[in-house]
């Protein structure tokens, strides 16, 4: 995949949670067929990937089983692949739910565990994934307890880096890198590296993934600002606003659950930026 070079704009990778836990619509699309026709309508929206999870991630989140998050995933997986040519995206730590995604019609491994398990790396290496490598602290269960670096940016920068190479070293070249935004970081350490996307992707020579929607950090700006904490899903505002903001930046791809109010978003600002050169 490459970033839409024709449109001035990132990729828009949907989010398809098909778990009953998750931060923002967990259980809303927990049956496959309502998880397949949001995934159907996130592509009539115009997502150029679509991201299928079974394991929620959020803060706090307890641990899926191996053969429940296949049960979840798979029927999911096989039947947007027969309905639709978009690329679909696995999200799972887990490398046997990997292989049995790519095996259902998958392309793209993300792994918010950033393939830290060496069976995780090995299983990557060996299936030549298009893969995401994302940076966490700890674990999702733990991660947001007492975020804590020296200097966020060299850190992450420097684990992103270790993990593109080794893939590199083993044949895989289609790497991208994502800063894990809200995975074990403070909202200062957000906004460090949303700043240090330029750095985090000359450093890693890989495209970055951006993913920031509906997040905690839109609701902790609100209220260090002074106003009322939104809702989860009244959080459309801040999330666009971070995603023009990363787009700006350089992010090749953003991941959303709003694909439509995103590309609206996006093809405005690139027209008004088009203006602004003419």
């Amino acid at each position: 995949m490459k970033a839409d070079v024709a449109t001035a704009r990132p990729l828009i990778m949907g989010i398809v949670n098909v778990t009953p836990d998750s931060f923002s619509d967990g259980g809303l699309f927990l049956n496959p067929h309502d998880a397949i026709a949001h995934g159907l309508r996130l592509v009539e929206e115009g997502a150029d990937i679509l991201d299928i999870g079974a394991e929620s991630t959020r803060p706090g989140a307890a641990p899926v089983e191996t053969q429940e998050e296949l049960d979840r995933v798979l029927p999911v997986i096989e039947g947007l692949r027969a309905r639709v040519a978009t690329p679909l995206s696995i999200d799972t730590m887990k490398p046997a739910v990997a292989r049995a995604a790519f095996h259902a019609g998958a392309g793209v491994w993300n792994d918010v565990n950033g393939l830290r398990d060496r069976e995780a790396m090995q299983a990557a290496l060996a299936l030549k994934a298009e893969v995401i490598v994302m940076h966490m602290q700890g674990a999702p269960r733990t991660m947001q307890e007492a975020p804590h670096y020296l200097d966020v940016v060299e850190e992450v920068a420097a684990f992103l880096e270790g993990q593109v190479r080794t893939l590199r070293a083993g044949g895989v070249n289609h790497a991208w890198i994502d800063p894990g935004i809200g995975f074990g970081k403070t909202l200062a350490h957000n906004l460090a590296l949303m700043r240090a996307i330029p750095v985090l992707k000359a450093r890693c020579n890989a495209r970055l993934v951006f993913g920031a929607s509906r997040k905690s950090f839109i609701a902790k700006i609100e209220s260090r600002d002074g106003a009322n904490s939104s809702s989860i899903q009244g959080r459309l505002g801040g999330s666009i606003a971070a995603v023009l903001a990363a787009a700006r930046w350089g992010a090749d791809m953003v991941r959303v659950h709003d694909v439509a109010e995103t590309l609206q978003a996006l093809r405005v600002a690139a027209a008004l930026e088009q203006a602004a050169l003419a």
